[in-house]
């Protein structure tokens, strides 16, 4: 290959430059040039043929026989160093390779450019990510993390696959710490809301009691009140306090006033319950016989057996038996009472001044603990003793508050100091014994710092501890026993099962909340997984048993629902062909609500019923929308008919004919009963009074024209009675005599046309009694046009002997052509 690569380049020159052959060289035989040139065209073409090397294309680059050989060569050049050195070799000997070459390094610069500004960017992301995953910074935390994710879509496909791997990991890592932040706030609002439930309860507790205290012995409470109060708040108190931290004094205060209520609701139940027994004592004491021995015993023993609580006032009912049994009626109790409050004053003023004391040496912890000692202090107080320390106490609050804040301040170098110390033990590999024993040290030194009240802050410290001790979560749950532990949480649920089910009462209890109940226990029952089998065995028995237990009035209830529900089903389906149509589907909403009311149903029956009552339901309705698509496609029809009708119509106008007017009035009559838009049937209703006027307008000038004819022929020798209306006589009769000019004068009155000069006067004196008479403001069309009537009747029914002047006939046809215009 070598050998044939030199044949095809050597020089084109011939090999003999000067002087004559050597002699021991035999002379060999010229070749033509032309030949030879030919050949290394046919080769080199060959060569490009085929699959030449970027060396190879380099060579024919800058030795090609022809032109296109070399710029064809040029442009196959792909490698840098080739195309540099080709480049350097063709500069100022072949503009067209020199010009590829260049184009094509150029070319690939950009591209390399770009390829590392990808690099660069995929890198950047990568950092970003990470960097992401380790902040603390929690604002826009899941915008940020999208606008990354975004970001990486569209290069993704130029990443590496341990570049992508690392992204990914970044970005999970985020996620997750999206979930934790999610689950912080879920958790962090789970508990508030448990604590106003736990003060909300204590409250009430806490009023109740004052309120039994403070009545007198003539009223006793409602037995069934207390005793749903009690369980209520019972069940309130557990939800509040599942699977969250409750201090030792807020729990003492609910067991210490919820055993006081209990005390108090047993004392009431026995005092009931022995109402017979102490009517018998009672009528015994009021009798005149002496009282025995026995009587005496027998009351001793029912007010041990009722034992009413001390510090609630006693119940007049009781006072017959003591009086029986000997004893007194005991006042003395409110001033023990009294005497205590006084000392639970005087306890609270020491300690209050105690916190004065602290708060001014600016002892932070001693601070807070006498803080939380006066608070429980006040709260014991009732609400007359409680009232003057209410102001003192929010002003030391206030000030333990400024006093947190100082401490915040001096404290937060050291507790920031104490968060990198936690990140950096995070990430060592230590023994996990030892690793531990250093996290507690680090956050025994945080909860001597008091805290922080800074929640980012208090976030990154305990993030880190997380982290530090992630390592050693699988060494310390072996080593402290998970089996065991999940299994004492077995037991709890079954005891807690337990302690409901024997104070349920199925008669009043809520349904749904039981329901509940029943789901959450099995939840919390799978949860505590793994459980040593041996010992699980008698606990799942029981917590079998428990939810048989359970489940039996459940059942019971949602059987009774479905059969509820049932009832709604056949009664929405037998309104699905009832009329009137409006009525079946008022009852349909009105079932809809009773559906809604129902309680629990097993799912999967609830769905097939529901599935009923909607197709019942929609077939009501389906009723209505075809009524509804009916009267719309009427409508539609008749705005259809209505407007081409309109269209036909458009021709007839004002200056048509009275039949062509009466014949479009009547068309349009025709569609009074057709259901149309309102749209159309303003248009319709528009054409009826356009051509209802212009008729109107047609009539009264032929009768006016008529009975301008009539005045004429009066003026041309009289009319003939038999040619006029036939009512006219009538109307003639019921007018006074009138002159001819005094009749043209009323025509011109109604027509509102002018009167001569000579005649203004005479026309005002008509005008007058016109007035007198009633008539000058009854002027309407309908009006004119009957009295117009009248005078022309009684200008035609004059003798025809007595032939009018002309110039009054004209006037007389002017007023009544007025009436016209």
């Amino acid at each position: 290959m070598a050998a044939f690569i030199q044949k095809l380049f050597k020089s084109r020159k011939s090999s003999e430059t000067t002087g004559k052959p050597r002699k021991d060289v035999p002379e060999q035989p010229q070749v033509p040039q032309e030949d030879l040139r030919a050949d290394q065209r046919e080769g080199q073409l060959g060569l490009l043929k085929g699959s030449p090397s970027q060396e190879q294309l380099g060579k024919l680059a800058l030795e090609g026989v022809t032109a296109d050989i070399r710029l064809s060569a040029a442009k196959g050049l792909t490698d840098p160093e080739q195309l540099q050195k080709v480049q350097k070799q063709a500069k100022g000997r072949d503009k067209g390779v020199y010009q590829t070459v260049k184009q094509a390094l150029q070319a690939h610069r950009q591209e390399m450019e770009r390829q590392e500004n990808v690099a660069r960017t995929i890198t950047t992301l990568i950092n970003n990510a990470q960097e992401q995953a380790r902040s603390e910074d929690t604002k826009l935390y899941q915008a940020r993390l999208e606008a990354l994710t975004n970001q990486w879509k569209e290069l993704e496909s130029q990443a590496t696959a341990e570049q992508v791997q690392q992204f990914l990991e970044a970005t999970h890592r985020c996620r997750e710490r999206l979930q934790e932040m999610e689950a912080a706030r879920q958790e962090e609002k789970r508990h508030s809301e448990q604590l106003r439930q736990r003060e909300e309860t204590l409250e009430l507790l806490t009023s109740t009691l004052e309120d039994l205290k403070s009545q007198t012995g003539d009223s006793l409470p409602s037995l069934s009140s207390l005793d749903a109060l009690q369980r209520t708040q019972e069940n309130r108190w557990l939800e509040a306090t599942r699977d969250t931290d409750v201090s030792r004094q807020e729990q003492k205060t609910y067991e210490s006033a919820m055993l006081a209520l209990r005390n108090y609701l047993s004392a009431l139940r026995r005092l009931t319950q022995a109402r017979e027994h102490i009517g018998e004592l009672s009528a015994a004491l009021d009798s005149d016989e002496a009282v025995t021995t026995e009587q005496q015993e027998q009351a001793k023993t029912l007010i041990r057996e009722i034992d009413w609580p001390e510090g609630f006032p006693k119940p007049a009912l009781l006072e017959p038996v003591r009086k029986l049994a000997g004893k007194r009626t005991e006042k003395p109790a409110q001033k023990e009472d009294q005497g205590d409050q006084k000392a639970r004053v005087d306890n609270l003023k020491i300690t209050l001044d105690k916190l004065e004391s602290t708060l001014e040496a600016k002892q932070f912890r001693e601070s807070r603990q006498l803080l939380k000692t006066a608070q429980n202090q006040f709260r014991d107080l009732d609400r007359r003793h409680a009232k003057p320390f209410q102001a003192r106490i929010q002003l030391l609050t206030g000030q333990f508050r400024e006093l947190s804040d100082w401490q915040g301040f001096a404290t937060e170098p050291k507790q920031i100091s104490l968060c990198e110390q936690m990140e950096y033990l995070a990430e060592q590999p230590m023994e996990p014994e030892a690793k531990a024993e250093r996290i507690k040290e680090l956050q025994t030194e945080w909860r001597e710092l008091g805290g922080s009240s800074d929640r980012a802050l208090w976030t990154r410290f305990k993030s880190a501890s997380d982290r530090a001790f992630e390592p050693c979560k699988a060494y310390f749950e072996a080593k402290s026993g998970l089996k065991q532990a999940n299994l004492e949480k077995r037991q709890a649920i079954c005891a807690e099962l337990e302690t409901f089910l024997e104070n349920a009462d199925w008669t009043t209890i809520d349904w749904k909340g039981a329901e509940r109940i029943h789901q959450t226990a099995r939840q919390e029952w799978k949860a505590a997984w793994p459980v040593e089998f041996r010992d699980n065995r008698p606990v799942q028995k029981r917590f079998d048993d428990l939810l048989k237990r359970l489940e039996s009035p459940l059942d019971e209830e949602r059987r009774r629902n479905e059969g509820l529900k049932q009832a709604i089903v056949e009664k929405a389906e037998a309104l699905i062909e009832h009329e009137p149509l409006q009525e079946a589907m008022n009852e349909a909403k009105a079932l809809q609500s009773e559906w809604k009311a129902i309680g629990i149903t097993r799912h999967r029956e609830d769905r097939k019923l529901w599935q009923a009552f909607r197709k019942a339901c929609d077939q009501i309705f389906a009723r209505r929308d075809a009524q509804r698509n009916a009267r719309q496609q009427a409508t539609e029809t008749a705005d259809r008919e209505a407007t081409e009708l309109l269209d036909q119509l458009a021709g007839v106008t004002a200056d048509s004919s009275a039949e062509t007017l009466g014949d479009a009035l009547e068309k349009l009559r025709e569609t009074k009963g057709n259901t149309l838009s309102q749209d159309v049937k303003d248009r319709v209703q528009a054409a009826r009074l356009q051509f209802q006027q212009a008729l109107d307008d047609k009539l009264l000038q032929q009768k006016v024209s008529q009975w301008q004819e009539l005045v004429r022929a009066r003026g041309n020798g009289g009319v003939a009675p038999s040619e006029l209306p036939g009512h006219w006589q009538t109307l003639a009769s019921n007018q006074t005599g009138l002159s001819d000019r005094e009749l043209v004068i009323r025509a011109e009155i109604l027509a509102g046309a002018e009167s001569p000069a000579e005649d203004q006067q005479r026309r005002m004196e008509i005008q007058v009694q016109r007035l007198s008479e009633g008539m000058g403001n009854s002027e309407q069309t309908g009006d004119r046009l009957s009295e117009l009537e009248k005078l022309v009747a009684q200008w035609c029914l004059q003798p025809s002997d007595n032939t009018p002047e002309a110039a009054l006939s004209e006037r007389l046809n002017n007023a009544l052509a007025g009436v016209t215009d």
